[in-house]
C-alpha cells in the first residue's frame, strides 16, 4: 500500500507543476485540496486519467483530488513534505493566501464552517457513545429484563457520557473557534447546565438548567470571547491576568442567565419543534423532500448548518430524526453508482467505481460523487431519486439516530429501528439503481 501511495503523489505531484506551481496543499477526508500559481484544463485532465484519482473538483480556484479516505491524508503529507524546503517567492503571503480565501468563501459559508468546526472534534465521542446506547436500546427490546442489571446501566452510563457532559465541551469548543479562552467557554457552558439554577426563580419562573442547549451555548461562548478580547484592550497589563478573566466570566455569566439562554430556549424549542413536527405530520412526503434534495444542498456547503441542530435534538429528545432521512442520500448513490458499473464499459471508470463503493457503503460519499454521478450528470439526479424514495421510509417510521458523524450502513447501530433503517437503506440502492438505469449516461471513451 505505501508504494501505491508513494507513487501515486509523485503521479499527483508531477501533474500540478511541482513546487514551483504549488501554493498550498491540504487535505479533508477524502479530498487533497490544492490552490496553484497557474492552472489550465490540461492539469485537471492530467489528473483525471490517473489511476488511483477518484475523480477532481474545482472549487473556485482551488483543486479537489478525490482519493479516498486515508490516503487523502498520506498523499497530502508526502506533498507538503515536498514543498518545505521550498524558499517563499516574491508576492507569497498574506496578501495572496487572503485573495485566495475570498475567491473560495462567501460570508454564509464561512459562518457554517465556523459553527461545524465547534462540532468536528466531538465526533469521535458521539459515534462512540452514540453507538453504545442504539445497540442498548436494540438489546433491551428484545431482551427486555435486562435493562435492570448493573452492567447495563454501566454501559447506558458510559452511552450518555457525552451528551451529559455536551455544554462543557461546546463551550469549550466554541470559545477556542472565537479566540476566547476555551476555559472560559466550558464555564460558561457549564453555567448554563448548573442543576443550581432550579433554585433560583426570575420574574416569578425558575429557572431551568441546559435551557436553550447548544444554541445558547454556542452565543454565549461568543459573547465571552468578545468580552474577553474587549478587556484585553481596556485593561491595563499589569492587571489582565486577574481583571480581563473576571470581567469576562460576569459579563458574559450576566448576559446569558438574563438574556441569551432564554433567547437559545425559544431558538432551540422551535428548531426542535418545526423539525419533530414537519416528519411526523408531513411523513414520507417530508422525508422524500429532505433525502432528495441533500445531495444538492452538500455541494452547496449548507449542510454545516445542520451539525448543530442535530446535536440540539439528541439532546431534547435523545436521537435526531433528521439524520437517518438525509443518510439515504448516500444510499441513493451507492445504487446509482453500481448502475454505472453495470452499463459502462469503461475499464477505468469500472475501476474507480469497484473502489469507491465499499467506503460508499460505510457512509462516505465524497469519491462516488465526484469521481462517478456528479461528472456523469444524470446518475447524480437518479442518486437523488433513489435517496428520495429511502427517505420517505425511514421518514414514515419516524426513525431517530442518537449518533451524528456516521452514516450508510454503521448508522444502523445507532438507530431506534434497525430493520426500518436497514430497509431504507435497500430501497434506496434499488431505486437509485433503477432510476441511474433508466436515465443512462455518456459512456466516456476508454482514454478518458
Amino acid at each position: 500500500m505505501a508504494a501505491n501511495v508513494d507513487e501515486l503523489s509523485e503521479k499527483i505531484y508531477s501533474a500540478l507543476g511541482g513546487k514551483e506551481n504549488i501554493i498550498r496543499i491540504y487535505n479533508c477526508m477524502t479530498r487533497v485540496r490544492v490552490n496553484l500559481r497557474n492552472k489550465d484544463e490540461n492539469i485537471t485532465e492530467n489528473l483525471k486519467k490517473i489511476s488511483g484519482v477518484m475523480g477532481v473538483h474545482i472549487d473556485g480556484e482551488e483543486i479537489q483530488i478525490v482519493v479516498g479516505p486515508g490516503t487523502a491524508t498520506k498523499i497530502s503529507d508526502k506533498l507538503t513534505g515536498k514543498l518545505k524546503n521550498t524558499e517563499a517567492k516574491i508576492g507569497d503571503g498574506k496578501e495572496l493566501h487572503e485573495k485566495i480565501r475570498e475567491q473560495n468563501n462567501t460570508p454564509f459559508k464561512r459562518l457554517l464552517k465556523t459553527i461545524s468546526s465547534i462540532f468536528i472534534p466531538l465526533i469521535p465521542a458521539f459515534i462512540a457513545c452514540g453507538l453504545i446506547t442504539g445497540i442498548l436500546g436494540a438489546v433491551s427490546k428484545v431482551y427486555p429484563d435486562i435493562a435492570t442489571t448493573a452492567m447495563y446501566q454501566i454501559l447506558a452510563t458510559l452511552g450518555n457520557s457525552v451528551f451529559w457532559g455536551m455544554n462543557l465541551f461546546v463551550g469549550y469548543n466554541a470559545a477556542k473557534v472565537f479566540g476566547g479562552s476555551p476555559i472560559l467557554g466550558g464555564a460558561l457552558g457549564a453555567l448554563l447546565t448548573h442543576p443550581a439554577l432550579s433554585n433560583i426563580t426570575l420574574n416569578g419562573e425558575a429557572l431551568v438548567p441546559g435551557r436553550g442547549g447548544v444554541i445558547a451555548v454556542i452565543m454565549v461562548a461568543f459573547l465571552g470571547a468578545k468580552c474577553e478580547k474587549f478587556f484585553h484592550r481596556i485593561i491595563p497589563q499589569m492587571f489582565d491576568l486577574f481583571f480581563t478573566p473576571l470581567c469576562s466570566f460576569l459579563t458574559a455569566g450576566l448576559l446569558a442567565i438574563f438574556i441569551l439562554q432564554p433567547i437559545g430556549g425559544v431558538v432551540s424549542t422551535a428548531l426542535g419543534s418545526f423539525a419533530t413536527n414537519a416528519i411526523h405530520s408531513g411523513g414520507a412526503i417530508v422525508g422524500f423532500i429532505l433525502a432528495g434534495i441533500w445531495l444538492p444542498l452538500v455541494m452547496l456547503g449548507v449542510h454545516h448548518m445542520f451539525t448543530p441542530i442535530h446535536v440540539d435534538l439528541i439532546s431534547n429528545f435523545g436521537v435526531t430524526i433528521l439524520l437517518p432521512i438525509l443518510a439515504m442520500a448516500g444510499a441513493g448513490q451507492v445504487g446509482a453508482s453500481f448502475a454505472v458499473y453495470v452499463k459502462t464499459k469503461n475499464k477505468f471508470l469500472k475501476k474507480t467505481v469497484a473502489s469507491a463503493l465499499p467506503v460508499g457503503m460505510m457512509g462516505v460519499g465524497e469519491p462516488l460523487i465526484y469521481g462517478v454521478t456528479l461528472p456523469l450528470g444524470r446518475p447524480f439526479v437518479a442518486a437523488c431519486i433513489g435517496a428520495a424514495f429511502g427517505g420517505a421510509l425511514v421518514a414514515s417510521f419516524a426513525v431517530g439516530a442518537s449518533a451524528i458523524g456516521i452514516s450508510g450502513l454503521p448508522l444502523a447501530g445507532a438507530t431506534n429501528n434497525i430493520l426500518a433503517y436497514l430497509a431504507g437503506i435497500a430501497l434506496s440502492y434499488v431505486m437509485g439503481f433503477i432510476a441511474a438505469f433508466v436515465l443512462g449516461f455518456d459512456d466516456p471513451p476508454e482514454e478518458a
